[in-house]
């Protein structure tokens, strides 16, 4: 049995909702939180997945209930409290 969970199309929470201290390419300084990455294109797909420029962070990422939820707005205020719980 599959028990991958589908990144959903035209989302983008993970990319969006939390901070990332390390450089991505277009934000040398990283992202804060809430601010979409400079490397979302129009349909809000990571231009760096898959490429060594793309931040360690993000491929820790992995979709699932817990953090995607069942919709864009669930997903980024499930991203929204974790990244409040982790704030230094």
């Amino acid at each position: 049995m599959d028990t991958a969970f589908p990144c959903r199309s035209g989302c983008a929470a993970c990319c969006t909702a939390p901070s990332i201290t390390s450089p991505i390419p277009g934000m040398p300084q990283g992202k804060p939180a809430g601010v979409p990455c400079v490397q979302l294109d129009d349909a809000l797909r990571c231009r760096l997945f898959g490429q060594p420029e793309r931040p360690a962070f993000c491929a820790t990422l992995k979709p699932g209930p817990d953090m995607c939820g069942t919709r864009r707005t669930e997903a980024m205020a499930l991203l929204a409290a974790l990244e409040r719980a982790t704030a230094p």
